[in-house]
């Protein structure tokens, strides 16, 4: 059985993030979302693993490179647009040839891992199975409807009335009829190929199309809310430990990771929390649900429930910064020159609170 890894898209409602790195690599838990898919799928006992890249490809490869930092073998597939999910399967036919496989969304996270899908969808004669997860309001998903018989009878795009609570949450297993699929659908109104209509294709021709339903939490990291749901849930889940270096003036409470070289110098960190690896603390808070990456200093300020990416600089700052997702090398800094003012370079499609 083979992988295949989503990582194209433009990644616009976490701008302006993405505008210089792909949204796969914003990490949740200080580990980038795609390395977590991608462990997922190798936990599953799968080796042979296709990445659908675009835009952001080469920072995709330089990032993952070979796969073997995971026992893995990566094979990279150029999407020349993003021109749907369905379309992504049918550029990768060559890579998967006649082998079954299970597809997974590069910018989402799973509770638990997808090993008990691969053995059911293993063990069984499925033609394709899609993953369920129960949602309070399915509107804004892709809802599947179930027949008598536990089999997905029909699949519908954001209902305005569903009948199904069911939303499917971007990891799909199938064997080669989907490529009969891929290559007999229609492109839809918004120009893509979509993997709705190519599963549709499949249950109206008769094949055998099943739902997995997930139990457990699944996050779309596509939007900066839900990126920091998706750091809050992995947080939680973490187990403490201390690598690093943390001096007797400073404060260590619930769950804390210190990564390897970070100082805590007279500062106390309220987990669940990671420092990352590097980055020092200095007369600062970090509280709960916050994820400081590598290289970063933090100092007479304090974070709470935010994403800090690596070789950032936070300092001196006179109120708290919570819910944020603050970027690569940014620095945020009380300004000592009079007369007082704010001074900001914002990115395209940003939102700025001030008191």
């Amino acid at each position: 059985m083979k992988g295949l890894v989503l990582s194209g898209g433009k990644g616009t409602r976490l701008r302006p993030i993405t505008y210089t790195s792909a949204k796969q690599l914003v990490p949740v838990g200080n580990k980038p979302v795609l390395f977590r898919v991608l462990e997922a799928i190798r936990d599953a006992g799968i080796r042979d693993i296709g990445i659908v890249i675009g835009d952001t490809g080469e920072e995709i490869r330089t990032a993952v490179g070979n796969g073997r930092r995971w026992g893995v073998q990566i094979t990279y597939i150029e999407q020349d647009a993003p021109l749907g999910l369905a379309h992504a399967v049918k550029i990768s036919q060559d890579f998967i040839g006649d082998d079954r496989f299970v597809m997974f969304l590069g910018d989402n996270c799973i509770q638990g891992g997808i090993s008990p899908l691969i053995q059911q969808f293993g063990h069984s004669d499925f033609n394709a199975q899609v993953v369920l997860k129960q949602v309070a309001d399915p509107r804004s998903f892709g809802v599947a409807e179930l027949d008598e018989n536990g089999r997905i009878d029909r699949l519908i795009e954001k209902p305005r009335d569903p009948q199904s609570d069911l939303a499917l949450v971007g990891v799909y297993m199938f064997d080669h009829h989907i490529f009969e699929a891929v290559h007999s659908i229609t492109p839809s109104l918004r120009g893509e190929l979509e993997i709705t209509d190519a599963i549709q294709w499949l249950i109206t021709s008769g094949y055998q199309v099943f739902p997995y339903i997930h139990d457990g939490w699944w996050i779309d990291t596509g939007k900066k809310d839900d990126m920091l749901e998706a750091n809050r849930l992995v947080l939680e889940e973490m187990q403490p430990v201390v690598h690093g270096y943390v001096d007797r003036d400073s404060n260590l409470i619930g769950k804390v990771i210190v990564e390897a070289g970070a100082e805590i110098i007279n500062s106390t960190i309220r987990g669940p929390a990671i420092i990352g690896e590097q980055t020092r603390i200095l007369n600062a808070y970090v509280g709960p649900f916050t994820s400081i990456y590598h290289h970063c200093l933090i100092e007479d300020s304090e974070v709470e429930h935010s994403i800090v990416l690596e070789h950032s600089t936070i300092r001196g700052m006179p109120a708290r910064i919570e819910d944020s997702l603050i970027g690569r090398n940014v620095t945020v800094t009380r300004s000592p020159l009079k007369p007082k003012a704010y001074r900001l370079l914002i990115g395209d499609n940003s939102t700025v609170g001030v008191l």
